[in-house]
């Protein structure tokens, strides 16, 4: 070996040698300030309501304030367009839901790639869904409502929260089911559409269990089933779509936390284990089946396992999205 190439041995070697030194450190001192968990919808609606519940526990077991940041606009594109473009530093995350798999089905001109322009950390949460309806909407169960509805047709606004959100998806699913037109009015997340609902200003909305349950206890809503293949355990009193009549209509509203690409490894590996060992904290399980909520179990809550079921669900919703012609630019 001549004199160059024995100097660019050293070289190399005191590259790689503090290449290791820098990621060593960065697994020690990570993280050293706050973190940022985006949801892409307002304040108080389901999904903004597990990653208050979710970060709070992670504040606790990483050290450092795990801050929730809401990003509304577009179904969840806003958002999500912003982590694709952030810095991959490990200090900003997404948390959002099936809306990752249906957006490259519902808009023409996506400015990211689901699949392609994020790390993965891993899935949260499985949550039911219901339709509900204003506290004085005539019908009192599900066959009055259909019948209702048949009647009325566009006279009946059903609320979302906005195209390409799961209350969206559901709505579009459930007018194919019945065969009837209906009013559609968006908003800007669940938790505004709740307010119209619950002030009258909508008459419908399918919603997430987390967000529904409590109006549903208190009597503030209308409910006319849920939309799993068997009834809850938090509420068994309440009949499933299926049961009454409306075959094929099921929904399960699944959530994953992502990171810009490129984040790095280390960050990735100790905020995925400050997620997964807050969803198995006691207390967060607790509050989560209150509100009708399945954690997954342990093979999906890894990197590769929302990487799985993304694409599995990406796939199975472009025929459904096509077939109901809903688009955006």
């Amino acid at each position: 070996m001549n004199v160059f190439s024995k100097a660019t041995a050293r070289l190399m070697g005191a590259t790689a040698l503090l290449a290791l030194s820098s990621l060593s450190a960065t697994a020690q001192t990570y993280p050293n300030k706050a973190i940022t968990l985006v949801v892409p919808f307002a304040a108080g609606g389901p999904t903004d309501l597990v990653a208050r519940l979710l970060g709070a526990t992670m504040t606790r077991s990483l050290g450092q304030p795990v801050v929730v940041e809401n990003r509304a606009g577009a179904g969840g594109t806003v958002a999500t367009n912003y982590i694709a473009k952030a810095a991959p530093d490990g200090y900003t995350f997404l948390i959002h839901h099936n809306g990752m798999a249906t957006a490259p089905s519902l808009y023409r001109k996506l400015p990211f790639n689901p699949l392609t322009d994020f790390e993965y950390v891993s899935q949260v949460i499985d949550v039911p869904m219901t339709l509900i309806g204003r506290k004085d909407l005539p019908p009192n169960d599900f066959k009055e409502l259909v019948a209702y509805l048949r009647a009325n047709g566009n006279k009946i606004n059903l609320a979302h929260a906005g195209l390409g959100a799961v209350s969206h998806l559901c709505s579009v699913l459930f007018r194919q089911a019945i065969g009837v037109e209906l009013t559609t009015i968006p908003f800007s997340g669940t938790g505004p559409a709740m307010n119209a609902l619950l002030g009258g200003q909508v008459d419908l909305m399918c919603d997430q269990t987390t967000g529904t349950t409590p109006q549903i206890k208190a009597g503030n809503v209308k409910l006319y089933g849920v939309t799993t293949s068997a009834r809850l355990k938090t509420m068994p009193e309440a009949p499933t779509l299926a049961e009454q009549g409306l075959t094929g209509f099921q929904m399960v509203v699944w959530h994953g936390v992502y990171a810009p690409k490129g984040t790095p490894k280390v960050a990735l590996d100790r905020f995925g284990a400050a997620l997964t060992a807050a969803l198995k904290d006691p207390s967060v399980v607790t509050k989560l089946n209150e509100l009708g909520s399945v954690i997954p179990p342990d093979d999906k809550l890894t990197p590769a396992g929302l990487q799985t079921w993304l694409q599995q669900e990406t796939q199975r919703y472009a025929p459904v999205i096509k077939a109901a012609g809903q688009f955006a630019d």
